[in-house]
């Protein structure tokens, strides 16, 4: 009898470097690729009440679940698609095709982490084995220095711990052929937009990227940042940039799907290192990646704490208020701060916002409105193109100060970060249409205009700003 096994495609929709194929592929004779629309991430609500998935992120899947069906037929199989519990579809289809094991990447937070065990239990009591691997990260966890539990709880130290030390695996290769599905499989069909409740959409003309989803897009993505136009070679001073493709690399969208694997953009950066250039600039692309690391081991170590209003801490914001008023007047861009508002209206156009722009906002958010910093963390969990659990929650457990930040009361002057990285107000400029007439010297000091100067600049119902900005000139 030949032997069947499953893999379950989760957030690795990718054939390189994917572990659960490797595996499979070893000890099966037969392989079922399969992935899950889950029905409560794609169409249920966070508990804030914001889509747990919205349209940005929705189609960004959709796409790659497209492309991954369409390289796995490139190699002789297919991909079955269905919307569902996938604790419950998997045990079911296991059970129908006779399959002996079902491989999958293990995933570390809660919704996720309740998931397999139940779809592990499901299994058992068909005589199914659950299998996992590993594929998110750059390190291999059985390769560092400590436990889990003894991984510091600053970045510095967890940096200066491995990068010159922990070894970084070569990346898996993407399987050549693969065989074909049994006849018996129904393959069924991959949803619409329209199935998950948001409309078709095109994409905002002064989006800074166009993000299309898919490992063939994401690989495209990396050889045009290294290979074809060398802005790896200027990461380092460009990474701060607001407007336009390439002042970042813009991989995150597709390391959060797992359409580009870590592991392989490190191959391709030693690659680009020994071949073209090594400096300071592809070294932090690498800190970038550490940072990723970093806080999907945070999670790990600290499990549902991320989650919680007192983060890894344990330490509740006593101060911060689930004000609902407040928190619209941020998500809608509507402060009267131009550069929040500005970075604010992008993300809820495009679903994108660059580094820079989310570490303002979230400050702003938490510094300066006293708003609960969960309210954004779900916030940016529905919009975000980009959203990964881990880096997500840490990076607000950080900027609230109740997580990895060794400086609890770190503050960004929103008026000192907007001079210093749109000095002229040219990305203000893009999102808040009603400032283009504004001249330079008061483009971020709305509030220092008198009434006949905001009507010769065309300002129209620009919004007095919540906050005196004058808090922040001394």
């Amino acid at each position: 009898m030949r032997r069947r096994a499953i893999v379950w495609f989760r957030n690795d929709l990718r054939l390189h470097d994917n572990e659960a194929i490797t595996n499979a592929l070893r000890m099966a004779d037969e392989v079922i690729p399969v992935y899950v629309f889950d029905e409560r991430i794609f169409m249920g609500k966070t508990r804030f009440g914001f889509a747990k998935t919205g349209k940005y992120r929705a189609r960004f899947i959709l796409e790659s679940i497209e492309d991954l069906k369409q390289n796995l037929k490139k190699i002789g199989s297919d991909l079955v698609v269905r919307i569902g519990k996938p604790e419950q579809v998997l045990a079911e289809i296991a059970k129908t095709y006779h399959c002996s094991w079902v491989f999958c990447n293990r995933e570390r937070t809660k919704e996720e982490v309740d998931v397999q065990d139940v779809l592990e239990q499901n299994l058992w009591e068909s005589g199914i084995e659950l299998l996992y691997a590993r594929g998110k990260m750059l390190y291999h966890t059985q390769d560092l220095p400590a436990p889990i539990q003894h991984i510091p709880d600053v970045f510095t130290a967890f940096r200066k711990e491995n990068e010159n030390i922990t070894p970084i695996r070569p990346p898996l290769p993407a399987p050549i052929r693969m065989p074909a599905l049994p006849n018996e499989v129904e393959v069924g069909n991959i949803p619409s937009l329209i199935d998950f409740g948001h409309e078709p959409f095109e994409t905002n003309a002064n989006a800074a990227f166009t993000f299309k989803g898919g490992e063939t897009e994401g690989i495209k993505r990396l050889n045009y940042y290294l290979w074809e136009t060398n802005a790896a070679a200027n990461y380092k001073l460009t990474r701060n940039g607001l407007i336009g493709s390439d002042y970042s690399t813009k991989f995150s969208a597709w390391l959060a799907a797992g359409c580009l694997s870590p592991k392989y953009i490190y191959a391709e950066l030693k690659r680009y290192e020994k071949e073209r250039i090594s400096n300071e600039s592809t070294y932090w692309i690498f800190f970038e990646l550490l940072w990723r690391d970093f806080f999907r081991l945070m999670g790990k170590k600290h499990g549902n704490r991320i989650f919680l209003k007192g983060g890894t801490h344990n330490k509740p914001l006593k101060q911060l208020r689930n004000n609902q008023e407040m928190f619209a007047i941020w998500a809608e861009g509507r402060t009267g701060v131009p550069f929040i508002d500005a970075n604010m209206r992008e993300l809820a156009e495009t679903g994108f916002m660059s580094n820079r722009g989310r570490q303002n906002v979230a400050s702003f958010l938490v510094r300066d409105l006293k708003v609960n910093w969960q309210m954004g963390a779900e916030y940016f969990e529905s919009q975000l193109l980009d959203y990964d659990p881990c880096s997500n929650w840490c990076n607000w457990n950080y900027v609230a100060g109740v997580g990895s930040d060794p400086r609890e009361d770190r503050y960004f002057n929103i008026l000192t970060q907007a001079k210093n990285y749109d000095l002229n107000g040219d990305f203000v400029r893009i999102w808040c249409p009603e400032l283009k007439d504004v001249p330079k010297e008061f483009i971020h000091r709305p509030d220092l205009l008198t009434t006949a100067q905001k009507l010769s600049y065309n300002m129209g119902q620009y919004p007095k700003a919540v906050v005196k900005i004058d808090k922040w000139a001394g």
